[in-house]
């Protein structure tokens, strides 16, 4: 017989069950290690309200620090005929402890037991996103002094507009994740609290404490309202959606201008030959295809918050089968963002900047501006200026002046990488990592 936690005197037919089990049997293969350090918390809870006795709780407690260690190995599996994590888990610990085993579930639904994986998966995978989205962050600001005095075209309109540099270009996208961190941050906050103790979203006529486990599982607080503790289901993931697509949006766009400066009509840019790749029919082509790549799938990764919002934004108050459709989206999610921070920073650092690019006199009318200030620095009224310089580019008389001297902050000359890397540093630390990483070695060595 199919092992679910619900199972009374009957069974459902097999097309219902297929439909609605769905993908949820892969998909709780992501949430396993993080199921059983929520039973780990709520077993020592169950023990301080006599629900267990200390012997039983210590009994669950290593059994179920076996279950992590197969977790650990990637040796953890759901059983056929078995619905989802949590039943695969309580189907382990009965097998071995027989009654006791059967005693995990008490003060606790399958509503609050997902959400507190949920919780712990996100944590402990925005953790990652983020020692990502730093080491690329790092590398941008290296390439970004490296360059600084590398001077390139700034566009606007795809028109050659006015001086920028490889400086401003590489530093542009290293605090726009400066940025991303900070949406990040917001994201974990939210999902850093504890939900273990709402139960089926109305709590419990068992006398939990709630902050027992809040505070085994390092949660920042806990979700206190336990009907609001249900609503962020959907929510949590939606708003951290939005988080991991604004760090998609600057992958984006970085992929987008490398592609652009890779073409030979631009020539800014090159990949080393190994980088690239080649064509079936033309022997020439050598592709920027990761940087497409990166660009697909960052593009594809910013459709996620709508995803997640058309699945759970009509739905009322409590809990709805509608919600197990999220983690097929979201879930796989960190892992395809987690590829491109890795792949863009293995190729921003290989990536070759053409030091030559003003050599070619189609770019000397973008220092027009330059002239346009040197004479109204001079006493010329500005647009009186303005209409000199323009004559004499339609008449081919200018002649540009290429020595640059910006000194305002975040210019050519003043790019304020320093304050920049002392933000990215200071929202960093507001995570406070440390703190759930010896939450979670203490319960695992009780």
């Amino acid at each position: 017989m199919a092992q679910k936690l619900w199972t009374k005197n009957y069974d459902m037919t097999s097309e219902i069950e297929r439909f609605t089990v769905g993908r949820d049997r892969e998909m709780d293969l992501f949430l396993a290690r993080y199921d059983v350090l929520g039973s780990m918390a709520h077993a020592t809870m169950l023990a301080t309200i006599d629900l267990l006795t200390t012997g039983e709780r210590d009994l669950l407690l290593n059994e179920l620090r076996e279950v992590y260690a197969q977790c650990e190995r990637g040796e953890f599996v759901i059983e056929d005929g078995v619905e989802d994590v949590h039943s695969q888990v309580e189907l382990l610990l009965t097998r071995r402890l027989g009654d006791v085993g059967k005693k995990i579930h008490s003060g606790r639904s399958r509503n609050d037991q997902v959400l507190v994986d949920l919780k712990l998966f996100i944590r402990h995978e925005l953790q990652e996103v983020v020692l990502l989205v730093k080491q690329l962050f790092d590398e941008l600001q290296r390439r970004s002094e490296e360059t600084k005095d590398v001077l390139m075209p700034g566009y606007t309109h795809l028109q050659v507009a006015m001086p920028s540099s490889f400086g401003l270009w590489f530093g542009a996208h290293a605090e726009s994740l400066c940025d991303d961190v900070l949406m990040l941050l917001a994201a974990y906050r939210q999902a850093n609290r504890n939900p273990l103790g709402s139960a089926a979203g109305y709590g419990s006529s068992f006398p939990l404490n709630r902050q027992l486990t809040t505070d085994l599982l390092g949660f920042e607080s806990m979700a206190y309202n336990v009907v609001y503790a249900q609503m962020g289901r959907g929510k949590t993931e939606r708003n951290l959606a939005f988080a991991l697509a604004s760090v998609a949006g600057t992958l984006s766009k970085l992929a987008f201008d490398a592609c652009l400066f890779c073409s030979q009509n631009f020539g800014f840019v090159k990949l080393p030959k190994e980088c690239t790749t080649g064509s079936s029919i033309m022997p020439h082509k050598k592709n920027p295809d990761v940087f497409e790549l990166i660009r697909g799938k960052s593009n594809k990764l910013q459709a996620l918050p709508q995803q997640v919002t058309l699945i759970m934004n009509n739905l009322p108050t409590g809990y709805f089968r509608d919600l197990q459709i999220i983690k097929e989206v979201f879930l796989p999610a960190f892992d395809e963002l987690k590829d491109c921070l890795n792949m863009a920073h293995y190729i921003v650092k290989r990536m070759e900047v053409n030091r030559h690019i003003l050599d070619n006199p189609i770019y000397e009318p973008m220092f027009s501006v330059e002239e346009v200030n040197s004479r109204a620095a001079a006493g010329v009224p500005f647009r009186d200026a303005y209409r000199q310089v323009g004559m004499e580019i339609e008449q081919g008389k200018f002649h540009a002046n290429k020595d640059i001297h910006h000194t305002h902050e975040g210019s050519i000359g003043n790019l304020c990488n320093d304050k920049i890397a002392a933000l990215m540093n200071e929202r960093i630390a507001d995570f406070h990592f440390g703190r759930a990483e010896e939450a979670e070695r203490t319960l695992l060595k009780r």
